[in-house]
């Protein structure tokens, strides 16, 4: 066998080793319950905000925890705590995904995903425009 075979079958197994490292790694959205059957794992879970329960962020204590109530789309809520400071727009977003892994009975969250209402998606405005205006 030629040295340049040898050398391409060594690149494809490293590249084939590091394909498979990175998939092991990948985290993967999932509910709460989830989560707390695999503590050590990372998962992304979406949820709303629940507005009913405090949220906690006192930046002259620390600014880099945030604490809040999520429900999952099955209806399981849980505190979440977020080791960054509290996002901007966090209290008008439609939708949250929380990135982290289960402590006890607590979400530890290392970012946060927001999605926020646009203001160009009210259709409404869309069918006055729409209609309203002469050719």
């Amino acid at each position: 066998m030629k040295k340049s075979h040898i050398i391409a079958i060594a690149v494809i197994a490293v590249a084939v080793a590091a394909i498979m490292t990175t998939v092991a790694d990948s985290s993967t959205y999932a509910s709460f319950t989830t989560a707390a059957s695999h503590p050590g794992k990372t998962f992304h879970v979406v949820g709303k905000l629940d507005k009913d329960k405090p949220q906690v962020y006192n930046p002259a204590e620390n600014a880099n925890v945030f604490t809040f109530y999520l429900k999952d789309n099955e209806g399981v809520e849980k505190c979440v705590v977020l080791n960054q400071a509290k996002p901007q727009d966090f209290d008008k977003s439609e939708q949250i995904v929380v990135v982290g892994k289960m402590k006890d009975d607590q979400f530890a969250a290392s970012d946060v995903l927001m999605k926020c209402p646009s203001k160009y998606n009210n259709p409404k405005d869309d069918m006055n425009s729409a209609t309203s205006k002469p050719l």
